[in-house]
């Protein structure tokens, strides 16, 4: 059996709600080149394929497992987050082998003591969140404040930002950024 490789990265660049034009930009390539692929009209090398799916991003491997037909998953058990976390803050990601996505959407959980770290974080979009639980001290730009159960928050992400938890329980924290950083 043969693999229509064309059909397939047709397939994908669909799924993920780009144009021709757009992954051959993302990929360095020209749209011709993605036109003659799709068409079956040219076989591209693996390195010519793999730099085509970094537009996407998207490895080999998935492109080759991946399920076009497969309807996207909907709903999503406690265990089926991916923990994108480290020590002290867990960060569990809504859908991360979704293609095409646009948004993260986290429970963010902060034990006592922990934070994002010293440095000031900064990236493209937008983020939000609300606080379920716990108390987080938010800084954003030259402001701070405390939050609590029921309290959130909405900011530019450009700016630069940390999360504290300087309280003695843990906090837990719904949010979504978009475009999605994780």
């Amino acid at each position: 059996m043969t693999l229509d490789v064309g059909s397939r990265l047709k397939a994908v660049r669909q799924l993920y709600g780009l144009s021709q034009r757009e992954l051959a930009k993302r990929a360095g390539v020209t749209n011709g080149t993605i036109s003659l692929i799709e068409q079956n009209r040219v076989s591209p090398s693996v390195s010519s394929l793999k730099k085509v799916l970094d537009g996407v991003p998207m490895t080999l491997a998935e492109f080759f497992t991946l399920d076009p037909e497969a309807a996207p998953q909907v709903f999503y058990g406690g265990d089926e987050l991916t923990d994108l976390g480290s020590g002290k803050v867990s960060l569990r990601l809504v859908a991360a082998r979704r293609p095409g996505r646009r948004m993260s959407i986290l429970r963010e959980v902060y034990a006592a003591g922990a934070d994002t770290g010293e440095e000031m974080l900064s990236h493209e979009g937008e983020e939000g969140g609300i606080v379920v639980r716990g108390r987080i001290e938010l800084t954003v730009g030259g402001q701070a404040k405390m939050l609590g159960p029921g309290d959130a928050y909405y900011f530019t992400s450009s700016l630069p930002h940390r999360f504290r938890n300087p309280g003695r329980e843990e906090c837990e924290i719904i949010s979504a950024s978009t475009p999605p950083t994780f």
